[in-house]
């Protein structure tokens, strides 16, 4: 799919290009053969006002001469009366030049039979004709439309590189969303299926055991997986809101300060549980302007992703601290460093760096909606992560 919208985007580039350059070459080459029609046109004139003038015109600053010749008509005889062309009084040639000429109403035009260029006059007692030939003139827009068609073609092929080099960079996001898109679906699927086949499993056993003999367990299992499958529906729902745009945050005045204090009371049990202390050094009043559910959950986040992949013992830590504009909050949790390569696709959705802990984990779209609700707040999370510590810091303004 990607390759044919690469292919389609370079055809309608180099479709619009070439339009623009025939209607380049094009308007150049009319404005061309206008000036030159304008120049054999002027030296007409010139010369069947007074035939010992010279068939001659400037041209970008120099002069050009053209072939001419004028001839008197009185009556039937005919007199070569001036002009660059040699014996053809009483020729055959003249006689057919001017038969064609004469057997035309326009008193000025074209033969494109012998290649000249006419206008007549009449004196009175007799009529002038003066002739210009249009061989330079033909031979000139020749060669004008080689090189004008020649510079096109020329052209078109560092546009058409262009052209290949925009597809690639305009199909980049498309090709990074199709890539996200896939792995979502397959993804999704694997996290729904462990529950599911829980659910069914269990729901088989309970088929075919007697009414007698109905295990707790099987109905807690099924019980137990439906509440995951659930939670996993729950956040994929909120991620996908978030994609389309609806459900905005309400933002209000918000005491981020005391929204910190109230996660870290609700983790600290579970950290301890876990062997893990939690401390914090949370700074007082910090006040901004965002939706407190939403920043309440992104808090939660950070702290629930630092208690299950912080070391064993190690102490989770949480600030909270006000820079000039800013309100800046850092969980930080010790454990083995973070590869580079695995830190940037963190908030990626159903990535987990550490694979090995498997859907006890679970599901890898934690941080994607903590990140989804900086995001939403004009703010920004990221990570960092050394032989020290892993931290995510999540700053946003300071409500003015």
């Amino acid at each position: 799919m990607i390759r044919r919208l690469r292919l389609k985007l370079i055809a309608i580039c180099m479709a619009l290009v070439t339009a623009i350059l025939a209607v380049v070459v094009l308007s150049v080459f009319f404005s061309a053969k206008r000036n030159i029609e304008l120049i054999s046109t002027s030296v007409l004139h010139r010369v069947i006002q007074d035939e010992r003038s010279r068939g001659g015109s400037n041209l970008g600053g120099g002069q050009v001469e053209l072939p001419y010749f004028t001839v008197d008509l009185f009556g039937q005889t005919a007199y070569v009366t001036g002009g660059t062309y040699s014996d053809l009084e009483d020729t055959e040639a003249l006689s057919a030049i001017l038969t064609d000429c004469l057997g035309r109403s326009e008193r000025e035009g074209t033969l494109e039979q012998y290649g000249l260029r006419y206008l007549r006059q009449d004196q009175g007692f007799y009529t002038r004709i003066a002739f210009v030939d249009m061989s330079m003139e033909a031979a000139t827009l020749r060669q004008m439309v080689v090189s004008y068609l020649s510079i096109a073609l020329l052209s078109l092929l560092p546009l058409l590189g262009v052209s290949v080099l925009l597809s690639f960079w305009a199909t980049a996001p498309v090709e990074k969303a199709w890539r996200q898109q896939r792995q979502f679906l397959s993804d999704a699927s694997h996290e729904l299926k462990t529950p599911l086949t829980v659910i069914l499993s269990n729901a088989e056993l309970l088929e075919g055991a007697g009414l007698s003999e109905k295990p707790a367990r099987w109905t807690d299992n099924i019980r137990s997986e439906s509440r995951r499958m659930k939670a996993l529906v729950e956040e994929m729902l909120t991620l996908a809101r978030a994609d389309n745009m609806t459900a905005a945050p309400v933002m209000g005045e918000v005491n981020l300060s005391e929204v910190a204090v109230d996660c870290t009371l609700s983790f600290e049990p579970v950290a301890f549980e876990a062997g893990k202390p939690l401390e914090y050094d949370i700074a007082e009043n910090v006040t901004v302007l965002g939706d407190e559910g939403k920043l309440r959950q992104l808090v939660s986040v950070l702290l629930d992703n630092a208690i299950k992949y912080g070391a064993e013992g190690g102490v989770i830590s949480l600030t909270l601290e006000t820079t000039d504009r800013q309100a800046r909050l850092t969980v930080s949790n010790p454990g083995e460093p973070i590869p580079p390569e695995k830190l940037s696709r963190l908030f990626e959705r159903f990535y987990r760096a550490d694979t090995s802990r498997g859907e006890q984990s679970g599901f890898g779209l934690g941080l994607s909606i903590a990140d989804t609700i900086a995001r939403e707040h004009k703010g920004a999370l990221k990570a960092e992560s050394d032989e020290v510590s892993t931290r995510f810091l999540f700053t946003l303004p300071l409500k003015k």
